[in-house]
């Protein structure tokens, strides 16, 4: 793998393109959650794809697909942020968070299974914790349950999360969000219930909060339990593709927004509730969900608030 290009700042985020040794592109990224220091909490956020082909309202990284990533491709991008940072000794971090989440739905890669189960041995004594980020396509139980018996082997007390991409309560603007098959609400209900046991944590729900686009608490608590599920509320990030499909933010991360109103609602039925803005500075670096440098580099448009960073050859 080589590193051709890179954006972004040291004390929020970088991105990092490279070229795969079969010539593809990929994009992944470092970042901190400033104030903290990278000993303190250090999340990586790798490819799984060649771009992806889920075509989400809200995504740019949809603009290409090439195919998956093999299991040492996704390994190349984890060794690298690695090796830069700590070269081959130990990684002094406290809160060490591995998120396959930049490009691509990692439930259609198996072999995001392997980098799974190679993880614990390749870093011994390294308390990693995946964050695996799905819309949970038809047809994929069969991921999900090996996923299942890798968190129990390898990943107990709380050392794994997964978080499934809902955007809103009403399925018919979910299947419009993201237009391709995928779990009902119910069958990612059931899958919650087996998945969470003793300190695990709890299953994450995100909703990337927009105008026009319904989150009635009620919904929500009907199928899913607030002992297995967690809610978590993020702005839409400015994209190339939400504001081609005309997808408004209902929340401004340069702004002290106001938090919505259901979010008292919601914990009355008891969720753990996060309103999750960030550093505003990641959408100018692009290294938000959602966001993709090199779908920009091949745009003509400007995007308020997003892709000021300039991109620097290696």
């Amino acid at each position: 793998m080589e590193i051709i290009s890179s954006s972004g700042r040291e004390d929020v985020a970088i991105v990092y393109i490279a070229r795969t040794e079969d010539g593809g592109l990929i994009e992944f990224v470092e970042a901190l959650q400033p104030p903290l220091p990278r000993r303190d909490k250090w999340v990586l956020i790798i490819s799984t794809m060649f771009g992806c082909p889920i075509k989400c309202l809200i995504c740019d990284a949809h603009s290409v697909y090439q195919g998956k990533l093999s299991k040492e491709q996704m390994l190349d991008q984890i060794d690298y942020l690695i090796a830069k940072r700590f070269g081959s000794g130990p990684i002094p971090v406290r809160k060490f968070k591995i998120q396959f989440a930049r490009m691509g739905e990692p439930a259609l890669n198996e072999a995001v299974l392997d980098v799974l189960k190679e993880l614990p041995t390749r870093y011994p004594g390294q308390a990693i914790i995946p964050v695996l980020s799905t819309i949970a396509p038809l047809g994929t139980e069969t991921f999900f349950q090996e996923l299942l018996d890798i968190k129990n082997a390898s990943y107990g007390d709380g050392r794994f999360q997964l978080q499934f991409s809902i955007h809103s309560s009403d399925e018919r603007v979910r299947d419009r969000l993201i237009p391709v098959r995928k779990w009902t609400f119910k069958q990612i209900a059931d899958y919650g219930e087996r998945l969470i046991k003793g300190n695990d944590r709890k299953v994450t729900l995100n909703f990337a909060l927009a105008e026009n686009i319904p989150v009635n608490p009620k919904i929500i608590r009907d199928y899913f339990d607030p002992d297995r599920f967690f809610i978590k509320l993020t702005p839409v990030n400015p994209t190339h593709s939400a504001l081609k499909n005309n997808i408004v933010s209902s929340i401004n991360p340069w702004e002290n927004t106001e938090q919505p109103d259901f979010i008292d609602k919601l914990k009355e039925y008891g969720y753990d509730v996060l309103l999750s803005i960030g550093e505003p500075e990641e959408n100018l670096i692009g290294s938000n969900c959602g966001q993709f440098i090199q779908k920009h580099l091949n745009e003509n448009l400007v995007i308020k608030d997003a892709y000021t960073y300039s991109v620097n050859s290696v």
